[in-house]
């Protein structure tokens, strides 16, 4: 505790204030693309199938996990975990509500970095987190329904496959979640995010071009949301980007249509055409600086 307590807590910054503290990153289970990520049942194969005897693992021991977290908390520092498994979500989430009944903190923001499947014991409970202590925020990335979407659909099964990603679930229950691509895990831009948010579309259809359903998806206008100042928030910034508002940094990003009225499938072929970084252009389009000209 005497080491960690003078580190540099979020939202600290070192330099001009581009470079953040931004607190621990620990690890609950593996993959969901391998099978290993900490589940309740055995995981599939080829959708319909069972990969018998194997319901993935914890990535190190649950208990020792949670001392650290109740370590982490007690000294002030922001936690965010990987857990992809059902089990392994559930594991995180009690951990954070835990350390925060034994320590009742606001604003550390405690994170759940892809919670890919939650149960509705953890949509509970982060629900709670995030109304009592700004805490237990999902890290969730829209992409994965897309880019890894056949291989997740093959691992998941018909119906644990409704389940992932629940953003409108979210939604409903007011729980804000950071949106991003995990990149390089899949491709990193946002338009690619934005689209799979309303979608749900996989990128071969092996298994049909909507596995995952359409009963969890969400409008442009929330995908939007999770980008910016959700993800923003997540980051301890939301007081300086991921809204367009007087006295912020100006962090802009100009686009070739309107998002709000194109049709959704034209959504991933949005081009972005300029780029302002605290209100200085950083990069613009040669065709856009063409047809600005006129």
């Amino acid at each position: 505790m005497t080491r960690i307590e003078p580190l540099p807590h979020p939202p600290a910054t070192i330099g001009d204030g581009r470079l953040i503290a931004g607190g621990v990153k620990m690890f609950m289970d593996g993959s969901g693309g391998a099978r290993t990520a900490w589940m309740y049942q055995d995981w599939n194969r080829n959708s319909t199938q069972t990969d018998a005897g194997n319901a993935g693992y914890p990535a190190m021991p649950p208990e020792e996990y949670r001392a650290s977290v109740r370590l982490l908390h007690d000294a002030g520092i922001h936690v965010s975990t990987h857990a992809i498994g059902d089990r392994a979500i559930d594991w995180v989430v009690d951990s954070y509500a835990q350390a925060l009944a034994a320590k009742p903190t606001k604003g550390l923001r405690h994170g759940i970095i892809h919670a890919n499947a939650p149960t509705d014991h953890a949509i509970d409970v982060m629900a709670r987190l995030q109304r009592e202590y700004d805490a237990g925020y999902p890290e969730s990335q829209a992409p994965f329904l897309w880019w890894l979407g056949d291989n997740y659909t093959a691992n998941l099964g018909p119906e644990r496959s409704q389940r992932l990603k629940p953003f409108r679930t979210y939604v409903q229950r007011g729980i804000h979640w950071a949106g991003g691509s995990d990149y390089n895990v899949t491709p990193f831009p946002a338009r690619y995010g934005l689209w799979a948010s309303v979608t749900r579309k996989t990128l071969n259809a092996t298994y049909g071009a909507q596995p995952f359903g359409t009963r969890e998806s969400v409008d442009i206008k929330t995908a939007l949301r999770a980008q910016t100042i959700w993800a923003a928030h997540q980051m301890f910034l939301d007081g300086r980007i991921g809204s367009i508002e007087a006295g912020k940094d100006a962090d802009l990003a100009v686009w070739d249509q309107d998002m709000y009225t194109v049709p959704t499938d034209q959504l991933k072929d949005l081009k972005c055409v300029m780029t302002l970084l605290r209100g200085t252009v950083v990069y613009r389009d040669p065709s856009f600086e063409r047809a600005s000209a006129f």
